[in-house]
């Protein structure tokens, strides 16, 4: 196929060029005419299965074909006789391996790094490894760097790194992958210069950017039969710009750069790249632009010399260009959403290319409101899909109880019992939340259980029952065990869960796409857990969400073909009618380097290791040949991101930048048409968003039917009626009550609770000894009664500190009060009816003492701040209310009796007491006051007015939402408005 050559042999695909394409006509044009069996001794190799499938595709095409021979970089060589090679190690094996020897190092030197980081550091010393075995770097090059620093932090990643040296020393045993790649294309390399191959073979599609994949283009390139074709390749680039990609501090980021290092390797100059034959670029200005655009910072200062020479080009190159910069990630989603959706009406091709997973989520949100789902080729992560959710709730079950959280959300997801019961499954779910919001305690046990069983006639509920205790309480074991057993009961657990009661049951967990994948997941560990050390249930859960977290599920099933979101990786093998390059922002594309915790960037510069903007580069190129593969290309990035400013990528601001400093040959109105053309496409989007406005709720005021009305109130809810009659209304009328919170908290009311059983304990266990009654009896009593009622310690603790604090002034109080009366009755009810109303009113007194003259101390515990006399008056009239009921009915089986007085005792952090202003209103008036309010919202005219005077105006109410607040403040009018049957 090839002529002799005095210099390797490397061709170079144009910018923008669709490479698998060009790649299959160039060896069609090549062989035309010659013998069928003549294409199949080519052997090509290409460095993706992806970039494979696609030559395999095209080909595919037609005519029929004696087809060449297709391999991979990665598995090259796997078909000739190279036994003394082993085989690779699986990565999952090296990283528990090192998870042992990292962990006995951790217990050593404890301050090194959390336990947490066991597997991170794991991974990251594996991968540090792999990069070190690919660029032949071994431990004496790190060991050996210069740092000047003596400090104590390069010891310790000297101590880390001392861990991979008997690793190396046994690679020729127990090669990691990266490493008999090496050993592979080495072998070849000797083999090749001694015996070269009489066939063809072509290595295209890589840019070199691993050290062994580079040896390995070095020697194909030098081969008599042997051709390297580059992709993406700048024949645009000058001479002189070239020769200042030699240094990768300074050149790294650009995206030539590799192609630079592979002709410093062959010890030769660009001008030996030879055009791929009959290969054309797209559009020759714009990779002119591009190419300017892109040159190294050093010498951008040729912007001034070189950028007239555009003079003619910038039309052309810029025609199809469209730049958008949206106000937000959303919009700039909607508007790349249109253009896809008009891409599909016109019977387009049309790619999104972009790192940003959150944008690409973004696009298929939008897109779904027109039916269309996209083709994503980087899929889900196994994590976030339904078997990787269940499979780490699971996990968590092994190191501690469930709380009432954790096990709710297990029981309702999808894969839990998943049978044909799963209808009365989610029937007893619901009960069993219910039941725990409203009465059970914030981690369930098996008494738990027992009391919601008690009383329920449900068929189903005691195999249920007997199922939820046999998989979901008693399983925590956090200690350290072996990995074995750690996996076999983690998975032998999460499919009794999936199975549900009957274990005969179909088995749902392993099912579809992402089943498949968890289950190879869940297979490899449990596979190479023989290699690891024993650790403990947390320390399991870390490896098996990390593992989980770096598989991906990809499901192309019922996707549209035409509607394709490429990672930069696959644009660089596929071909469309419109490309769309989104999420143009610094952070974003590019991204920022990952932190090395090992080595700095000088460190690894002096050891051959590959410099953090590696990654840059290849991005760069990626950007370079998206930008001109097609005639049509958007570009597109958001100005504000979570609600910060963002930066324009590099890449975008050198292009703007270039084209600002161009008016003359027509930069800056070729920048104008293309933010034109963007702003078209906002507008667009703004049209598509914007609607009809309506009117926004009225401030309600329902008015029910009389005989809907309540008919009973307690002293509490009549501060309500008269502050925010509207609560009464949902609560009492429509019956709705605000869901109880699932994971009880100690709250303001527990906090009440509690304080009242602690003060009725110690002042009923004080009556007959008043010396007994002491602060230290009082602090005693409280951890007593905390101990019970409190589960949560960091509660316990401040409340415990908040009585501390309170004691000496309440027992010193509270002589006070027993010198006036003796405590009688504690926690009692009293019940009058409003005559002639058809209405009763209710109340609890927390405590009731007597004085020799018969009359009655009521006394009110308030864990706040007790209101004051005016609030009493207009609003908070829980005491007058009570002492007015004493005198008229009675508390328990007290007899109606004259009250002295009334009193909130307000424990807070400046305890006091607050009387009720008797003297100001005395139960007579007050009681009166009621009946005219009653007697209103008896009215059939009156309605229930929302926050008709709310204490302060942002104070929040339970109904709030109901009532639509927000569409109308307190200032509006109210609409009285009839409800229900009259």
């Amino acid at each position: 196929m090839f002529e002799p050559l005095d210099t390797p042999r490397v061709f170079g695909m144009p910018l923008g060029a669709d490479f698998p394409r060009e790649l299959v006509r160039g060896l069609l044009a090549a062989y035309d005419g010659q013998p069928p069996e003549a294409l199949a001794r080519v052997h090509l190799i290409v460095n993706t299965r992806r970039m494979a499938r696609r030559i395999r595709a095209l080909f595919d095409q037609g005519p029929a074909l004696l087809l060449p021979r297709i391999s991979l970089v990665t598995d090259f060589g796997e078909t000739l006789g190279l036994a003394h090679i082993p085989e690779p190690m699986p990565p999952l094996r090296r990283r528990l391996e090192l998870i042992t020897v990292v962990s006995a190092l951790l217990e050593q030197e404890p301050d090194l790094a959390p336990r947490a980081a066991l597997y991170d550091l794991s991974d990251s010393l594996a991968r540090l490894m792999d990069e070190m075995h690919g660029e032949g770097v071994v431990p004496e090059d790190i060991t050996a760097i210069d740092t000047g620093d003596q400090s104590g932090h390069w010891a310790r990643i000297k101590t880390f790194l001392g861990i991979l040296s008997p690793y190396f020393e046994a690679s020729g045993d127990a090669p990691d992958v990266e490493t008999r790649q090496r050993l592979v294309i080495e072998t070849y390399a000797r083999l090749w210069q001694d015996q070269p191959p009489d066939h063809p073979i072509i290595l295209a599609g890589s840019t070199g950017s691993r050290g062994a994949t580079r040896l390995l283009m070095k020697t194909v390139a030098q081969l008599p039969q042997g051709a390297v074709v580059l992709p993406g390749f700048d024949v645009d680039q000058p001479d002189h710009v070239w020769a200042r990609l030699d240094d990768p501090r300074n050149s790294e980021d650009h995206p030539q750069f590799r192609f630079a290092q592979l002709l410093s390797d062959l010890d030769t100059t660009p001008s030996i790249i030879r055009p791929w034959p009959g290969t054309a670029p797209v559009s020759p200005e714009r990779n002119r632009l591009m190419s300017l655009a892109l040159r190294p910072a050093p010498v951008t200062d040729e912007w001034l010399s070189h950028g007239p020479s555009l003079a003619g080009d910038i039309g052309p190159a810029t025609e199809g260009i469209t730049l958008l910069s949206a106000p937000s990630a959303r919009m700039e989603a909607l508007c790349i959403a249109m253009r896809l959706r008009e891409a599909v009406e016109h019977g387009q091709t049309a790619a999104l290319i972009t790192p940003d997973r959150t944008l690409t989520r973004r696009v298929a949100s939008a897109l779904d409101r027109w039916g269309i789902r996209p083709d994503d080729s980087a899929g889900v992560p196994l994590h976030h899909s339904a078997p990787g959710r269940f499979l780490r709730h699971v996990a968590e079950m092994l190191n501690a109880p469930l709380d009432a959280a954790q096990l709710l959300t297990l029981l309702k997801h999808p894969l839990t019992n998943a049978g044909d019961a799963r209808g009365m499954h989610l029937r007893l779910t619901r009960e069993l939340e219910l039941y725990l919001r409203r009465d059970g305690p914030p981690e369930p046990d098996l008494e738990t259980l027992d009391a919601f069983a008690a009383g329920s006639d449900d068929p189903y509920l005691d195999t249920w029952l007997a199922w939820l205790r046999a998989c979901f309480f008693g399983n925590a074991a956090p200690e350290a065990r072996p990995l074995t057993a750690i996996v076999d009961s983690h998975i032998t657990l999460a499919e009794a869960i999936s199975r549900g009661p009957d274990a005969n049951a179909p088995l749902h967990l392993w099912d579809e796409d992402a089943g498949i994948e968890a289950e190879k997941c869940v297979s490899n560990i449990a596979e190479n857990a023989q290699y690891a050390q024993a650790m403990q249930a947390i320390d399991y859960i870390n490896l098996f969400h990390a593992v989980l977290s770096r598989e991906v599920v990809r499901n192309q099933t019922g996707t549209d073909p035409r509607v394709l979101i490429w990672g930069t990786l696959e644009a660089r093998v596929q071909g469309a009618d419109l490309m769309i390059l989104a999420g143009l922002n610094e952070g974003t594309w590019p991204e920022i380097p990952p932190r090395d915790p090992w080595l700095n960037r000088d460190m690894r510069c002096q050891a051959g290791l590959l410099l953090p903007e590696r990654n840059i580069g290849l991005s760069a190129h990626d950007f370079q040949q998206a930008a001109t593969a097609t005639p049509e290309v958007w570009i597109t990035r958001s100005v504000r991101s979570d609600d910060a400013q963002t930066v324009p990528s590099r890449w975008l601001n050198r292009l703007t930048n270039l084209l600002k400093g161009l008016p003359e040959e027509g930069g800056t109105d070729a920048l104008a048409a293309m933010t034109s053309r963007g702003n078209d496409a906002l507008a667009r989007a703004e049209a598509l968003e914007a609607v009809t406005p309506t009117p926004s709720a009225r401030r309600p005021a329902p008015i029910p039917p009389v005989h809907t009305r309540p008919k009973e109130l307690s002293v509490t809810r009549i501060e309500k009626l008269i502050r925010d009659p509207y609560a009464i209304y949902a609560d009492k009328i429509l019956r709705l009550r605000p869901l109880d919170p699932l994971m009880k908290l100690p709250d303001a009311r527990l906090r009440g609770e509690v304080l009242h059983d602690v003060l009725e304990h110690v002042i009923k266990a004080t009556l007959d000894d008043p010396d007994s009654l002491t602060p230290a009896y009082l602090t005693q009593e409280t951890v007593s009664v905390l101990a019970k009622s409190v589960p949560w310690g960091e509660a316990r603790a401040l409340w415990l500190a908040r009585i501390a604090r309170i004691a000496d002034w309440f027992i010193e109080t509270e002589a006070g009060r027993r010198a006036l009366a003796r405590p009688t009755a504690f926690e009692q009810m009293a019940r009058a009816q409003v005559e002639p109303l058809d209405f009763t009113l209710t109340a609890k007194a927390d405590r009731i003492d007597i004085d020799t003259g018969g009359r009655l101390h009521i006394y009110d515990y308030k864990t706040g701040a007790p209101p004051s006399p005016k609030s009493q008056k207009a609003f908070e009239k829980q005491l007058l209310l009570e002492a007015a009921l004493a005198e008229r009915a009675g508390f328990g089986e007290l007899s109606p009796s004259p009250v002295e007085r009334a009193v909130f005792i307000g424990l807070t952090g400046e305890p006091k007491q607050v009387p009720a202003p008797l003297e100001e209103a005395p139960t007579g008036r007050t009681w009166a006051e009621l009946k005219d309010l009653i007697t209103r919202y008896m009215d059939p005219g009156q309605g229930y007015l929302s926050r008709r005077a709310m204490k302060t105006k942002d104070m929040p109410g339970d109904y709030d939402q109901l009532a639509r607040f927000g569409e109308w403040d307190i200032t509006d009018e109210a609409d009285p408005e009839k409800v229900g049957k009259w």
